[in-house]
C-alpha cells in the first residue's frame, strides 16, 4: 500500500515541472535586468549581491528540475526550498517595478 503522505509522480511532474520552469523564466529575466540596467536606487553592491543570489538560484533550480526529469517525477522538493525562490521572485519583481516607476517618473 502507497504511502498517502507521498505525491504521486504524476501530481509531481503536473505541479512542479511548470513551477520550476516558472522560477527558470523570472530568474533569467531578472538575471537580464540586473546585468543590463542600473538599478538607480540600490548601490552597486546591492544590485551585485541581487545578482548573484539570483544566478545561485538559478543554479539550485536547474538542479532540482534535473533531479525531478532523472527520477521521473519521483523526487518532490520541500517547502522550505521553494519559499526562498519565491521570496526572490518576489524581491525581483519590486526592484523591477520601483526601477521602472522611477524611470518613468
Amino acid at each position: 500500500m502507497q504511502n498517502s503522505n507521498l505525491p504521486e509522480p504524476e501530481l509531481l511532474k503536473t505541479v512542479l515541472q511548470p513551477l520550476l520552469e516558472d522560477f527558470q523564466y523570472w530568474f533569467a529575466r531578472s538575471h537580464d535586468f540586473l546585468e543590463s540596467e542600473r538599478v538607480g536606487f540600490m548601490s552597486q553592491q546591492e544590485q551585485s549581491n541581487l545578482l548573484l543570489r539570483v544566478k545561485q538560484a538559478q543554479e539550485e533550480v536547474k538542479t532540482a528540475k534535473m533531479l525531478l526529469t532523472a527520477t521521473n517525477g519521483q523526487a518532490g522538493i520541500e517547502m522550505q526550498a521553494l519559499m526562498p525562490w519565491h521570496h526572490l521572485v518576489t524581491e525581483c519583481w519590486n526592484v523591477a517595478m520601483r526601477s521602472r516607476q522611477e524611470r518613468e517618473t
